[in-house]
């Protein structure tokens, strides 16, 4: 077995695009979390801000969790293969602006100093929702949690996002450097925001003159990210290593369409993203909440029902009757909570979204969607009936049955029967609430805050579907809803 690397790069297929730049430049970014959508996307913006001429944007990147990240790119130099698959198309390249990666629990040190050198300008994150440690439903810093506990008591060798932030932070202006630019690439309602009053919070545990600094000093701006990257298999790498000669182990594959938009506030050097297809903006939460509630609202969906019905892929859950219709239903509840936004057209956006959920080359997995759905429903899902009811309007229906959809989820079994592991950090919560029932699932204080609870309208509407979906199945529940 040949490892794709710096030695073998020139013998891969002349097809193959691969980055002509210095790959021996400085590091300028940090990444938090270096799984496979940030190499799916962040990573290839960088990859073609250099390739445009643009100098010190390497990056180093980090997995705060384990090992097998490292595994899969270090002894590749930080190569990968990013594949764009579109139908029967497929088109192969070569991403070189990730130098390596740092395992953060064996060498929390060597992060902290990486994150103080002075050529780093911007530390960018994608930890999914649960690595922020924050309450779901208030957006709060969980001081409570263990490990944000110990990041508080031993700054120096920090565990979580929020603690390396600010173990950073820290050691930059012990060294009398500017804070790095925190940008959130996560799917988090204001995530910049979220992200600052995080870090903020657990600095003024630790000093409040740090906590000052940052305040006065840095900059956390949002952003709002775009790509479907499903995961990828042992299949997808063998099938590569069989054109290439070359087994790449860190290898991605995603689908043509990206998009990133991003709030222009840095407190450092800033890399000119908007050269390479970047839309910078001061308006990112409207486009946020659109992504979140159409897009991400629609996903989650699609894996909870479509899961429940036995669709493995999305594609094949869009394609089942009455689940487009039910999609469509959900988009016109989301649209009436949106904010007029610059630039959007509502129609192109969904026809581009239901192309790209009929994709079949994507094999993207509802299983894969339905993780940590606790920490995804109340930007995606519960905000949508929140602001219905504010409005004086009746619960969406479409959402509401979504939600009842994550609810028969959190009991682990399918309408045949096939057993499945619940992976959500709060799952041994939601499985015992989802057992006793609705009135359980909505005491759960971490996820619905108490207007849900005492929301009778929307209660005994989410009781119904959950009942619907038990006795008749998430597939006929649907056509119902359809009336089809």
């Amino acid at each position: 077995m040949t490892r794709l690397s710096t030695s073998t790069l020139s013998q891969l297929p002349a097809s193959t695009a691969r980055p002509a730049y210095d790959r021996n430049q400085t590091v300028g970014v940090i990444h938090l979390g270096t799984g496979a959508f940030h190499r799916a996307h962040q990573a290839t913006y960088f990859d073609a801000l250099m390739a445009a001429g643009e100098t010190g944007w390497m990056i180093e990147g980090s997995s705060l969790r384990s090992a097998s990240v490292a595994s899969q790119m270090n002894p590749q130099d930080g190569l990968y293969t990013m594949l764009v698959r579109d139908g029967d198309e497929e088109r192969q390249q070569i991403v070189g602006s990730v130098k390596g990666v740092v395992v953060a629990p064996e060498a929390p040190a060597a992060l902290v100093a990486a994150l103080a050198r002075k050529s780093v300008a911007l530390v960018t994150l994608t930890v999914t929702e649960k690595g922020y440690c924050i309450d779901p439903a208030t957006g709060t810093l969980r001081t409570g949690d263990p490990a944000i506990a110990s990041d508080i008591a031993n700054i120096d060798a920090p565990k979580t996002a929020p603690g390396f932030l600010v173990a950073g932070l820290k050691a930059r202006r012990t060294a009398g450097l500017k804070p790095f630019t925190v940008l959130s690439c996560d799917n988090l309602p204001e995530n910049g925001m979220r992200t600052r009053q995080a870090v903020l919070a657990m600095a003024r545990e630790v000093d409040a003159g740090l906590a000052d600094w940052i305040e006065a000093e840095g900059a956390f701006p949002s952003s709002m990210v775009d790509r479907i990257v499903p995961a990828t298999t042992e299949e997808d790498i063998a099938a590569l290593e069989s054109i290439t000669g070359f087994r790449d182990e860190a290898m991605v594959k995603t689908e043509p369409f990206t998009q990133w938009v991003v709030e222009d506030w840095f407190s450092d050097r800033r890399p000119a993203l908007e050269t390479v297809g970047v839309q910078m903006t001061n308006d990112v939460p409207a486009w946020e909440k659109a992504k979140l509630r159409m897009l991400n609202g629609a996903h989650s969906a699609l894996a909870y029902l479509g899961g429940l019905a036995g669709h493995t892929f999305v594609h094949q859950a869009i394609a089942a009757p009455g689940f487009e219709i039910l999609v469509n239903q959900l988009w016109d509840e989301a649209e009436r909570t949106l904010d007029p936004i610059e630039g959007f057209n509502s129609t192109a956006y969904r026809d581009a979204l239901l192309k790209r959920f009929r994709n079949p080359a994507l094999e993207h997995k509802t299983a894969q969607i339905a993780i940590d759905g606790s920490q995804k429903i109340p930007p995606r899902l519960l905000s949508v009936v929140r602001e219905h009811r504010e409005a004086g309007l009746p619960s969406p229906a479409a959402a509401t049955l979504a939600i009842a959809g994550w609810i028969n989820w959190q009991l682990g079994q399918t309408d045949d029967g096939t057993e499945f592991h619940v992976d959500d950090p709060l799952a041994m919560s939601t499985t015992r609430a989802a057992e006793r029932g609705v009135s359980d699932i909505l005491a759960l204080r971490s996820i619905f805050d108490p207007s849900f609870s005492t929301d009778l309208d929307f209660a005994n509407k989410l009781e119904q579907s959950v009942k619907c979906l038990s006795s008749s199945g998430a597939s006929k529940t649907i056509q119902k809803l359809a009336a089809i």
